[in-house]
């Protein structure tokens, strides 16, 4: 495939009612036009022009950072006319072009690859790339089937002296018709290749196919949903045989999860690796690795930056940042620890906190190898708790502990009798 181009034309459609580019919108949490472009790349066309009339900031970084797209020497890829392609056509007088009028993010390789086999064996000038007969039913769920066309660049570049601001593809088959060019077709094999959103409601349809087809590839490999409810995986997620998905779960992008794993229900995770026999319950997990044999949640948050090591438990409302927790600790409930490292079996009690942060800048907390921290504690840093320390329950630490010692750091208890009485707190 090499030595062949694309030009995607991606008009901002008013109908889905955002300030977004159309081709930015999502399906399964990827901006459609990033559908398009790696089918190209899996087909080795990486030179591509993307025409659009919304000039995105946010657009333009992210084509930018993507580095798949290549724009018009006058670097006005806003304007979504065809005229605006001569310069990038100029220079590819010998290749032939794949044009789509819209994001489709369903086209495949397979597509793209059998149809320019078509278009060069059968010397066409343009080859058209149409819905296949057997076409999904597209009545009132705000789909369109949009065409894809190859052209020979250097009979397209001939077309050009006809070609206006207003020239539509239509126009310019209209134009290869009446001048004796040779047209050709081709059907694609898949009925969705061609799909793309014309409103809100297409665009929900287009993530429930693409969302039943990540499932059912998953279910077909060997993992375990028993109910698909609300469960959407991002393309891309590895996920290990023999591993259950409960409803209402999330995978987002750059997830792997390993085998006999189960994850959710209500669990969101994303950019985390997670290790065999791990479970998550109603878990948001990001940008961490997680290893073998731990237990998360249920209600527990892990933030970016946490490396969680194996037979690990993390029990309920606990939230874990930028740390370090070492195999066979116990974060059983009600827990802040950020910015902290975590020994071996170490055993944090209920309502524990690692006071990070002055308000000003942030401190790391050491914990060694079998240390217990007292329930209601407080450790503030930069401190560091000794091995096999004990923490006194309600103690503030601000000083070193040294190993196998015990720290206590709260007042005396003091009865002040009738009290109560005396001061009337209650209402």
């Amino acid at each position: 495939m090499l030595g062949n181009c694309a030009i995607i034309f991606a008009d901002n459609n008013v109908k889905m009612n955002s300030s977004i580019p159309s081709l930015f919108l999502q399906v399964l949490f990827k901006p459609m036009i990033f559908w398009v472009t790696d089918a190209l790349g899996e087909s080795l066309i990486t030179d591509i022009c993307v025409v659009s009339n919304s000039n995105s900031v946010a657009l333009n970084e992210c084509i930018k950072e993507k580095r798949e797209m290549v724009f018009n020497k006058k670097q006005q890829p806003f304007h979504c006319s065809f005229a605006d392609t001569f310069d990038f056509l100029s220079s590819r007088k010998g290749q032939n072009v794949l044009v789509l009028s819209a994001p489709t993010p369903f086209i495949d390789r397979e597509t793209i690859e059998s149809s320019l086999g078509t278009h060069i064996n059968s010397k066409n000038d343009v080859t058209i790339i149409k819905e296949t007969t057997d076409s999904i039913n597209r009545k009132d769920i705000g789909l369109i089937n949009k065409k894809a066309y190859w052209f020979n660049v250097y009979s397209l570049l001939h077309c050009f002296n006809k070609i206006n601001e207003k020239t539509q593809i239509s126009d310019i088959i209209e134009v290869y018709s009446c001048s004796g060019k040779k047209v050709g077709f081709y059907t694609a094999k898949y009925k969705e290749s061609l799909l793309s959103a014309e409103n809100r409601k297409g665009l929900n349809r287009l993530n429930e196919i693409a969302r039943k087809r990540e499932l059912e590839k998953h279910m077909l490999s060997g993992v375990d949903m028993p109910c698909t409810d609300g469960i959407i995986i991002s393309c891309g997620a590895k996920i290990g045989s023999d591993t259950t998905i409960l409803p209402n779960t999330i995978i987002k992008d750059n997830v792997t999860i390993g085998s006999f794993c189960t994850i959710g229900p209500n669990a969101v995770i994303e950019n985390c690796k997670i290790e065999d026999n791990s479970t998550f319950s109603n878990t948001v997990a990001r940008d961490s690795a997680i290893g073998s044999s731990v237990s998360v949640g249920p209600f527990a948050h892990i933030r970016p930056d946490s490396n969680i090591k194996d037979n690990v438990r993390i029990g309920n409302f606990v939230e874990i940042k930028n740390s370090f927790v070492d195999s066979n600790a116990k974060l059983s409930h009600f827990l802040y620890v950020g910015d902290c490292d975590v020994g071996k079996k170490v055993n944090f009690g209920c309502g524990s906190i690692t006071v990070n942060y002055t308000g000003k800048y942030k401190y790391r907390t050491t914990i060694n190898d079998g240390a217990f921290i007292g329930c209601n504690s407080n450790l503030i840093a930069p401190v560091t708790v000794g091995k096999d320390a004990y923490i006194a329950a309600g103690s503030t630490i601000t000083e070193k502990v040294p190993d196998k010692s015990l720290a206590i750091a709260r007042e005396r208890q003091t009865i002040k009798e009738n009290w109560v009485t005396e001061k009337k707190p209650y209402k």
